[in-house]
């Protein structure tokens, strides 16, 4: 029987057990049919001018936001403060910046974007992970999807900034990348050397799993700090690397376009 740790259902449901979790796919027709929509519209829009590299990055980026969200790791992340960071993750490390590669490079940018961004998104990641929004987000499936809508939508911005960025703002990406993987293993670490359980979704659930609810958010912090900070790494490397390797092009997705 599956655990219910809160008066109110959250929007992935019940806690699962480990019996339960593999089938709890979240199959909500409204979430499938945007999902299906928002790639339709995609491909509509990029029929014509769209480059079929584009097209498989927004794919599999696309495709990943898609499993983050249906895929079993929904109703974990009901249980373990350490599965909905490691969604959060999926989604803004890995599916976010997949599709904004897939976006057009050349829109007007406004001066000092890169840091716009990187400020949306670190306003983004600081709130949701706060204890009282954080809260929220289990007794009402609208604050749930505006954290995920928001903290999706920031990530992608800011991918999109500072990953197809002109060569000539290469040096201010590179910056805004720093500031953004320092802030998140900032976060993360806070989670992680938090004395007592922040988070009063996870402080029974844990349990089912092995864990208690100070090793789950311990879990979920250093996720945030340690694999992140990888991938902000790569982020700040790979650019600089090419861009010393070859004449460039426009930002990131050109030098990958001739290597």
């Amino acid at each position: 029987m599956d655990i219910n740790a809160t008066a109110v259902m959250p929007y992935c449901g019940s806690p699962p057990t480990a019996a339960t979790l593999a089938g709890r796919w979240n199959l909500d027709p409204m979430l499938l049919v945007a999902l299906v929509g928002i790639a339709a519209l995609y491909f509509l829009w990029t029929a014509r001018a769209g480059s079929r590299r584009e097209a498989w990055l927004f794919g599999l980026g696309w495709a990943t936001t898609g499993l983050a969200l249906i895929s079993p790791l929904c109703a974990l992340s009901v249980s373990l403060f350490g599965a909905r960071v490691g969604q959060h993750m999926i989604l803004t490390l890995v599916a976010a910046p997949l599709v904004a590669l897939s976006l057009p490079a050349n829109c007007r940018r406004v001066p000092g974007q890169e840091l716009w961004a990187a400020l949306a998104f670190a306003i983004a990641l600081w709130v949701w992970h706060s204890p009282g929004p954080y809260d929220e987000t289990f007794v009402s499936p609208a604050i749930y999807w505006a954290m995920h809508i928001t903290t999706w939508g920031t990530a992608a911005f800011f991918w999109w900034t500072v990953l197809r960025a002109p060569r000539d703002r290469l040096g201010m990406s590179v910056a805004a990348t720093v500031v953004t993987g320092l802030q998140m293993a900032l976060l993360g670490a806070v989670i992680t050397w938090a004395r007592a359980p922040l988070y009063w979704p996870h402080l029974v659930t844990p349990f089912e799993w092995g864990f208690t609810p100070l090793q789950d958010q311990q879990l979920g912090g250093t996720l945030m700090w340690v694999p992140g900070s990888f991938i902000f790494l790569a982020a700040i490397i790979l650019p600089l690397a090419l861009v010393l390797r070859r004449e460039p092009h426009s930002g990131l997705v050109g030098a990958l376009g001739e290597a």
